[in-house]
């Protein structure tokens, strides 16, 4: 099948090389120039595990990229997968879809025949219908539901993990209200359900745009739990990994999501929740529970600090960041904990020096300021603390070299490090 695919981001680029590695034809159309000559030339716009080798084998040929969005003419079902970021007020800000979605129904206004587009992006439940298919409509001059329909398609891939989560989903919703549209998103997915244990989940759109919220909303609430309850572990002297293992081993629960430490960022769970809230209030009802879940999440980088400090004064200090990213696998440092962990340092005068395996160009944006180190053990070395803030498997493998610290204190926020004697440590919640 012929699939184009609006956006170049970390979910177009991956679910346009992935539908390539199933044997579709895929276009990728973006408006910015680099991106789209690095995908025609194989390689990766982005850091993501097996995105490379899937540019690689499939950039120019079955995947294409483009600026011109008359490229979606010849394809037969568009994947909207642009940005819908947060505004200060935690409501999502449609801007840049909604011009996609302009652009796009100016350029299927010389189509014949039926087209799908899919919104791919997350989007709170009525803009698929209310907003995107409205602009489509008035760009094309197409009906709805007639030559042109309109269907609701969810991510739910993890960033340093996306490619595999395309490959082995838990579940494909299709949200969509006409069958021509129920169709054509089964022939899209068909190759990988064949190849997956997949469950299909069909519903109408705004079940399928609530679906991703609900999920996240539910996961990062799980998170917040048990950050809460592995703060109260460690008043106690408890152990809140054996805890948790404990706990996750009852089936209504699972292991999954129940690791404490620094807390959930990125680009979905934050703006994700925040979203959720900002409905929920524009609905004039108050989500108490979502919003414990993000005071509990943004008091976790200020712990890390507290417990620094029960063990070092950071002003005027050499302190060491290990870990920039949200997490491990990706160069994305949206949401980072290792932000707001940052700004406290500042704030209480140290010296920072931050390391990274593969996001400290993109931190350096944020905070030009600090020293950005070549090697974990260069920011250790003459440090008077550490605060290891993303569980990259390399911090593991550390041990000797916290020996080159002035003040061998590890404030270790991911449970990655290893308690030793010669190292002042402390777990975020043990």
């Amino acid at each position: 099948m012929k699939i184009s695919i609006v956006g170049s981001g970390y979910v177009g680029t991956t679910v346009a090389a992935c539908f390539a590695d199933l044997g579709h034809d895929v276009t990728n159309v973006d408006i910015d120039e680099t991106v789209v000559d690095a995908i025609n030339d194989g390689a990766a716009p982005i850091h993501e595990p097996g995105l490379d080798e899937l540019i690689a084998d499939h950039g120019g040929d079955r995947l294409r990229a483009t600026t011109d969005y008359g490229a979606v003419r010849d394809t037969d079902v568009t994947f909207l997968a642009l940005p819908t970021p947060a505004r200060d007020d935690g409501s999502i800000d449609l801007g840049i879809i909604e011009q996609g979605a302009r652009s796009l129904g100016e350029a299927l206004a010389e189509k014949n025949g039926d087209h799908l587009v899919v919104v791919k992006s997350t989007v709170v439940p009525g803009t698929t219908e209310d907003q995107i298919a409205q602009l489509l409509a008035e760009a094309s001059g197409k009906d709805i539901d007639e030559q042109l329909h309109v269907a609701m398609n969810p991510e739910f891939l993890r960033e340093g993990s996306a490619v595999a989560d395309f490959r082995d989903p838990d579940k494909l919703v299709f949200g969509a209200r006409t069958e021509f549209a129920r169709d054509r998103l089964r022939a899209v997915f068909e190759p990988l359900v064949a190849e997956s244990s997949a469950a299909t989940v069909e519903t109408g759109i705004r079940e399928a745009e609530m679906i991703k919220y609900a999920n996240n909303a539910f996961l990062a609430t799980k998170v917040s739990l048990v950050n809460e309850l592995g703060n109260v572990c460690k008043e106690y002297g408890v152990d809140a990994y054996e805890v948790a293992e404990a706990v996750g081993l009852d089936d209504r629960i699972s292991e999954r999501f129940l690791r404490s430490g620094v807390g959930w960022g990125g680009s979905c769970f934050p703006k994700d929740v925040a979203a959720l809230v900002a409905a929920a209030r524009d609905a004039d009802y108050e989500p108490t529970l979502l919003e414990a879940a993000v005071e509990v999440n943004d008091k976790q980088p200020e712990r890390m600090l507290e417990l620094l400090e029960e063990h070092v004064d950071p002003a005027g200090e050499r302190i060491a960041v290990l870990g920039l990213a949200f997490k491990p696998g990706t160069d994305d440092v949206r949401n980072s904990r290792a932000i707001p962990v940052v700004e406290g340092l500042q704030e209480h005068g140290a010296d920072v020096v931050a390391y990274d395996p593969v996001a400290t160009e993109n931190m350096r944006e944020r905070f030009p300021g600090i020293e950005y180190a070549d090697s974990a053990g260069e920011a250790l070395d003459g440090a008077g603390g550490a605060l290891v803030v993303t569980d990259w498997d390399e911090f593991a493998a550390l041990d000797g070299t916290f020996d080159a610290m002035a003040d061998s204190v590890v404030v270790d926020g991911r449970r990655i490090v290893e308690r030793r004697d010669g190292i002042t440590y402390e777990g975020l919640t043990w």
